[in-house]
């Protein structure tokens, strides 16, 4: 794993719940060990479920979509504790990080059709605005993480993006949920940008320091 670029590494929200809720996964995925169920079988299942909650998106039976969209969303929690636990955490990590990101387009492709289904210019471009930040937030960490850097700063990162998401689709208010990570990733994006760009400085300057 590449070396956090702060001093000082802060737990994330992610890191966060996954401390409080420990006491559940980490059982559960021991069951599912003990079952012989492999963490990538999980998250194939996981993507393939949410898959289908698009369908319901897209067809405008959201509250049985965002229903089938958060429990996959349990399904995903499980897969990391799954993966430790039988000793397969670097490949399951991988595997995840890429479903992670299919499973949210599926979602936002879901939802960008049934907003051209009904002829709504604006929601669907809301949409495409947030699928795009939503790219880009996981993009910038991993284009940085390729140079040696770790940068998971943001005020929406994916579990935020989930929890706005969800509830914004059980409640049928899909608009709302759509433009709030419109909005939030595209500002986390921008926000891991200009870290990355401040992280690279001090490294340069470093780097000079000592060669100075």
């Amino acid at each position: 794993m590449e070396q956090s670029i702060e001093k000082g590494k802060r737990r994330t929200f992610t890191d966060q719940l996954r401390i409080i809720f420990k006491w559940f996964l980490v059982p559960v995925a021991a069951i599912l060990k003990n079952l012989g169920i492999h963490p990538n079988t999980l998250t194939i299942f996981g993507l393939i479920g949410t898959g289908v909650g698009a369908f319901f998106l897209s067809q405008g039976d959201i509250i049985l979509g965002g229903f089938i969209i958060l429990l996959m969303g349990l399904v995903d929690a499980l897969d990391g504790p799954l993966a430790r636990l039988r000793g397969t955490e670097d490949f399951g990590a991988f595997v995840d990080s890429v479903s992670d990101r299919y499973s949210e387009l599926f979602v936002f492709g879901g939802l960008m059709w049934y907003y051209v289904q009904k002829a709504d210019a604006f929601g669907s471009m809301l949409v495409f605005a947030a699928a795009a930040g939503s790219i880009l937030v996981s993009y910038v960490r991993a284009r940085a993480q390729s140079l040696g850097f770790e940068v998971k700063v943001g005020i929406l990162t994916r579990v935020e993006r989930v929890l706005i998401i969800g509830p914004s689709l059980l409640f049928n208010i899909p608009i709302i949920g759509v433009g709030v990570i419109a909005f939030g990733a595209n500002i986390t994006a921008l926000q891991r940008i200009f870290h990355m760009r401040h992280a690279a400085q001090s490294r340069n300057n470093h780097t000079s320091g000592e060669n100075g």
